[in-house]
């Protein structure tokens, strides 16, 4: 197992995180008087596993601690919103364990912290957030990384991660400077994926840096845009309406099957209640076999200027 000596402390998701564990793909705090948020350990979880879990089980969630295994990778213990401990399990795979803290961790801390996370990227367009949400694999970091290409800029890939201001405002929470895009997507971009490494598990996705192209600044939530894979030829463009905004907040947040045993479904029903109230929701329905993304982008724009005119 590979021990990192000195701690380092990294801003995420708003956050100073300390890690054990160095993470080359967060931006370095540079406040030393800051309080420190999160801390990140490695400590043998063995016995508190076994104590805590079900024979075969992955997951243990109660209303103040998330565990999970991940089978020959480590155990990850996720506390009260403001501690992270990994268990390496046989060789330690320091590049894979970064994947699961800056996922299923992060998405954890954050509903610990009253955060609501959607599964999705959020990009700025005139001072505000619009989230592009949907089930993995429709294409939400390739349309954001779109608008990257005409100007905008980035605020988080894969994890949104939404507050309220005392005025009941939603914000939206910057991340990190990295997207993860799959290599038909690199091509249509023109961007050499020999440069980048591939995501773990993910031969042909990758992990890539976009310093330049991120902002640190948490802006107020604009719009909400599901994206979703027809069986068609064109592009369908359709206002989500009623009961069904509810439904699509609940089916995109990211990991929405801790939600229950946290004890905060009625939390996620009074700020999705919230979010409904004041965005305006939107479903994109795109063919599977073509690219699309310049396209969507278009009508995303056309969208957001329609609804500045009204």
């Amino acid at each position: 197992m590979k021990i990192v000596a000195n701690e380092v402390v990294y801003n995420a998701f708003g956050f100073s995180i300390k890690s054990k564990i160095p993470f080359p793909e967060l931006l370095i705090d540079s406040n030393k008087l800051r309080s420190i948020d999160i801390e990140i350990e490695i400590k043998d979880l063995s016995d508190i596993w076994l104590a805590l879990s079900e024979p075969q089980s992955t997951l243990v969630v109660n209303e103040t601690l998330v565990m999970f295994k991940v089978q020959d990778i480590a155990i990850f213990l996720i506390e009260e919103g403001r501690r992270i401990i990994v268990s390496p399990i046989n060789e330690y795979k320091e590049d894979v364990i970064r994947l699961y803290l800056l996922g299923s961790c992060m998405g954890a801390i954050l509903m610990q912290r009253g955060i609501f996370p959607l599964h999705g990227s959020a990009v700025s367009i005139n001072g505000k957030a619009y989230a592009v949400i949907g089930d993995s694999g429709a294409g939400k970091s390739t349309l954001a990384s779109a608008f990257l290409h005409q100007g905008y800029q980035l605020l988080t890939d894969d994890i949104i991660g939404v507050y309220f201001t005392e005025d009941d405002v939603p914000m939206v929470i910057p991340s990190y400077p990295q997207q993860k895009l799959w290599q038909q997507s690199l091509k249509e971009f023109g961007i050499d994926n020999r440069k980048f490494k591939p995501i773990y598990q993910r031969e042909t996705k990758f992990a890539i840096p976009i310093n330049h192209k991120f902002t640190s600044t948490p802006q107020p939530l604009g719009g909400l845009f599901e994206l979703v894979i027809n069986n068609k030829e064109q592009i369908e463009f359709s206002v989500i309406e009623g009961l069904s905004r509810l439904q699509t907040l609940f089916i995109h947040t990211y990991r929405n099957l801790l939600i229950k045993n946290l004890g905060l479904s009625e939390w996620h029903f009074t700020k999705s209640t919230k979010l409904v109230n004041q965005i305006n929701m939107y479903q994109l329905s795109r063919p599977q076999t073509a690219f699309t993304a310049d396209n969507l982008v278009s009508i995303i724009l056309s969208c957001i200027n329609e609804e500045k005119r009204k």
